[in-house]
C-alpha cells in the first residue's frame, strides 16, 4: 500500500533498513528526553481556525535569500543519506531540483558535493560547513563550493562533542561501522539494503566515504578517521565564524540557534540567517525545543535576518506552527530521509508531496491565504 503520510514512510523504513541503520537517523542521544520533546511540543501547539476567506488556492511560495521557492522548505544536511540508499544524497538533490527546493549538501555527505552537482544537473545546492581541526581544509571546502556557484553556506555551531547514543553501541552500529556479531547478523535478515546498497558500493565504487575528506585523509566509514587535522574542530569560537564570513562572500547562515543573545551576535559578525534547532534531539539531550525558542530569537532579530528552523518535522502543520512562531521557513531531515530508504528520489519526492498537500490544507483550514498570514496569532491561546 502506498505510503500515505510520513509515518507511513517511517514505518516502511524501518522494514527495509538494518536495525542499527534505522535507529542512527531515527533516534535520539542519552534518555531522548529532547527527541520526545520535540513531538510533545508541536503536538501541544494549537492553531486557530478561521473560516469564510477565500482560500480555494493558498499560496505556499516563500522568497529566501531573493530566491522564489514553491515551499518554505529546504532538505537539511544529513550525514548518512548515502547510506540509506544506492547514491543517496543525489537522489535526495533529485527529488529537491523536482520539488523546486534546496538541497543542503553535508559536509560529512557520502558523496562529495562536485558528484551530485553532476548527478543532480540544476539542483539548488546549499552548503553546510562543520569545521575541520585543519582550517586550512575548511577554507578548500569553501573555495570548492563556491566554484560550484553554492550562494548559501549552514555554518554547523551546535556539535563541540560526538553524542552519546548509547543504543548504537547495544545494536553494533556507528559511524566508524565496527564488525560485530550483532552487526552481522543485522545484514543478514535485511538482504535489501545489504544487496541493493552496501554490495552495489562494494562492487562499483567501494566502501562508502567521507567524500570531502581531501584523498590523502579519506577512510572508509568502517575505520576511524586517523588523522588529526581532519576531525571536527573541538575549540570552535566566534573568532572562527567571523573568519567564515571574512572568506565567503555568500549568504552566511548560523545552524544550531537557540538564544536570542547569540542570534544577535552573529547578526553583528554578518550572519545572513540563523536556524533556531536543537539538532532533532541529537546532541544536548536537555537543550529547549526549537519551536519554544523561536518567538523570542524572532523577537530579537526578526526582520534584521533571515529565520530558519528545524526539528522534528512531521506534517504539513508542523511547518505552519514553525512558521508562526516566527521562522520565513524550515528545514526537514529524518522526514525525507525515510523517504529515500524507501524509494530513492521517487520516495523522497513522496514525502515532499505529502508535506506540501498536508500544509495546503493547514492553510485552508486556519484561514490564511499565504504564508506571509502566518503571523504569531495563527497560534491558540487558551
Amino acid at each position: 500500500m502506498k505510503p500515505l503520510n510520513v509515518a507511513d514512510y517511517r514505518l516502511a523504513a524501518k522494514r527495509r533498513l538494518p536495525r542499527g541503520m534505522f535507529e542512527y537517523i531515527d533516534r535520539g542521544t542519552e534518555d531522548e528526553v529532547g527527541l520526545r520533546g520535540i513531538r510533545s511540543a508541536l503536538d501541544a501547539t494549537r492553531l486557530n481556525q478561521h473560516v469564510l476567506n477565500d482560500v480555494s488556492a493558498p499560496d505556499t511560495s516563500t522568497v529566501i535569500f531573493g530566491e522564489t521557492l514553491p515551499l518554505p522548505v529546504i532538505i537539511s544536511p544529513t550525514a548518512v543519506a548515502g547510506l540509506v540508499w544506492h547514491d543517496g544524497e543525489v537522489q535526495l538533490a533529485r527529488a529537491a531540483r523536482a520539488a523546486g527546493i534546496p538541497f543542503c549538501v553535508a559536509t560529512q555527505s557520502m558523496t562529495s558535493m562536485e558528484d551530485i552537482a553532476a548527478g543532480a544537473e540544476g539542483a539548488n545546492l546549499w552548503f553546510q560547513l562543520y569545521v575541520f581541526e585543519d582550517r586550512g581544509l575548511t577554507r578548500d571546502l569553501l573555495r570548492r563550493a563556491k566554484a560550484l556557484g553554492i550562494r548559501n553556506l549552514l555554518f554547523t555551531a551546535d556539535t563541540p562533542r560526538s553524542p552519546k547514543k548509547e543504543w548504537n553501541t547495544r545494536n553494533g552500529f556507528g559511524i566508524p561501522i565496527k564488525p560485530s556479531l550483532a552487526g552481522g547478523l543485522d545484514l543478514l535478515t535485511h538482504p535489501r539494503w545489504s544487496l541493493a546498497v552496501m554490495a552495489r558500493y562494494v562492487l562499483t565504487t567501494g566502501v562508502p566515504t567521507y567524500a570531502h575528506y581531501p584523498p590523502e585523509y579519506r577512510t572508509s566509514i568502517t575505520r576511524a578517521a586517523v588523522w588529526d587535522n581532519v576531525k571536527l574542530a573541538r575549540r570552535l569560537t566566534w573568532d572562527d565564524f567571523a573568519e567564515v564570513r571574512r572568506e565567503w562572500d555568500g549568504n552566511l547562515i548560523l545552524k544550531g540557534v537557540l538564544s536570542p543573545a547569540d542570534a544577535e551576535r552573529a547578526l553583528s559578525l554578518g550572519a545572513d540567517g540563523v536556524v533556531v534547532s536543537c539538532h532533532g534531539g541529537r546532541n544536548l539531550d536537555s537543550a529547549p525545543m526549537a519551536l519554544d525558542a523561536l518567538p523570542k530569537i524572532a523577537d530579537a532579530v526578526g526582520g534584521r535576518m533571515t529565520i530558519l528552523a528545524d526539528s522534528g518535522i512531521r506534517r504539513g502543520s508542523d511547518i505552519v506552527k514553525y512558521i508562526a512562531s516566527g521562522a520565513d521557513a524550515v528545514l526537514v531531515g529524518r522526514a525525507t530521509l525515510y523517504g529515500t530508504a524507501v524509494g530513492g528520489e521517487k520516495g523522497a519526492k513522496g514525502v515532499i508531496d505529502i508535506l506540501a498537500e498536508e500544509l495546503d490544507h493547514c492553510m485552508a483550514f486556519t484561514g490564511r491565504s499565504r504564508l506571509s498570514e502566518i503571523t504569531r496569532d495563527a497560534i491558540w491561546r487558551p
